[in-house]
């Protein structure tokens, strides 16, 4: 009788060895479908036209490797055509957006947006300022992670607007390819901030109670500028300068958007007689303008760790007014002389809408 239970057992075993071996063996490919596997709405082309999901369902670990790379990079062909095309023909960049063609670009203020963190992250790596939870006094943790707080809300608020706009696209059948651009973006933007208050947290949960505040420099304490709010305020600044640095650093990237209203009057005024040139060809312009200095920007600081530093003041010199010259030939469609003092122009806007910007983020960042 045990024999026979035993050869029972012995085949149910075979069997569940059988059917696992058979399970995870290469499975054929599934028939083609007519209807999209999503929503169930008759298929017509390679997209569903209801909910915009691929007619085409892949089921191999190639493409899964495939997707992880891409939800992590999101840089398709349309990326590197824009960047390409950012850095070699950057009027004809935005002239071609300018015009319509704006399906195989990625949009100026998605660019603008990455290129803005991208240059932020790069600073933060290099600048070799740290400045940690357990440095800051319990009144400046609680508000740092009051902003951090408040800037997870305002991503996720962010996607979700997104969310909403790509489904609107879908339902009307129209051209969801940017709204899908711009949500892939806001969700990155939402897990860098979800990954930065979690850092802050454990970094707060290691750290002693209480910061230790750098005492204020001798100097600081005779500093007088003639207003007594002003002198008060630096003064509390320059107690622990790494960590107004570092409320600097953040207020800069979190109010970058205001590059663009600051430059927009003064591009207007350089073409103020062109009356087949629009205040929207100007923000693209400077969208696309600033997505490269913030590219190059990060090249430099990471170029200055690099053997090859000596070429910074080189690059710096003479990089952005070869693009700048460049993209306004092309843009405006401009003769040779006339994109040259227009560049000249451009150089002497660049470095006002830069100090007005300074003064604005000094401005907030002391309050």
């Amino acid at each position: 009788m045990s024999e026979e239970l035993e050869a029972a057992g012995a085949a149910v075993t075979a069997g569940l060895v059988a059917a696992v071996v058979e399970g995870t063996s290469a499975q054929p490919p599934d028939p083609p479908s007519t209807q999209c596997r999503n929503c169930g709405r008759p298929l017509s082309g390679a997209y569903c036209a209801g909910c915009g999901q691929s007619a085409h369902i892949h089921r191999s670990l190639l493409h899964f490797g495939e997707e992880v790379l891409h939800g992590i990079l999101h840089f398709d062909a349309k990326s590197w055509r824009t960047v390409l095309l950012l850095v070699a023909r950057p009027g004809l960049l935005t002239r071609r957006y300018i015009d319509g063609q704006r399906t195989r670009y990625v949009s100026p203020l998605a660019l603008f947006l990455f290129t803005m963190f991208l240059m932020y992250f790069v600073f933060t790596l290099t600048s070799g300022v740290s400045v940690t939870p357990a440095s800051l006094s319990d009144a400046d943790r609680a508000e740092a992670r009051s902003q951090l707080a408040t800037a997870v809300d305002e991503a996720k608020a962010d996607v979700a607007e997104h969310e909403a706009a790509l489904a609107r696209a879908r339902s009307q059948r129209a051209d969801a390819a940017s709204a899908e651009l711009d949500l892939a973006a806001a969700r990155k933007t939402q897990q860098a901030v979800e990954a930065a208050l979690a850092a802050f947290d454990a970094a707060a949960d290691k750290g002693a109670p209480g910061g230790a505040v750098q005492p204020s420099p001798a100097w600081s304490a005779h500093l007088e500028t003639g207003h007594a709010a002003l002198d008060e305020a630096v003064r509390q600044q320059l107690k622990n300068p790494e960590l107004a640095l570092y409320r600097l650093k953040n207020t800069a990237y979190k109010f970058s958007f205001m590059l663009i209203p600051i430059s927009l009057p003064f591009l207007w005024l350089m073409f103020v007689l062109r009356r087949d040139i629009a205040l929207y060809d100007h923000a693209v312009f400077c969208l696309y303008s600033l997505s490269f200095m913030s590219l190059l920007f990060a090249a430099v600081a990471l170029l200055a760790l690099t053997p090859l530093g000596g070429l910074l003041a080189l690059i710096t010199l003479v990089v952005p007014p070869l693009h700048m010259f460049a993209q306004l030939r092309e843009t405006y469609g401009l003769g040779t002389r006339s994109a040259l003092w227009r560049t000249v122009a451009l150089l002497g806007i660049a470095g006002t809408a830069f100090a007005l910007f300074l003064v604005f983020v000094l401005a907030v960042s002391m309050r």
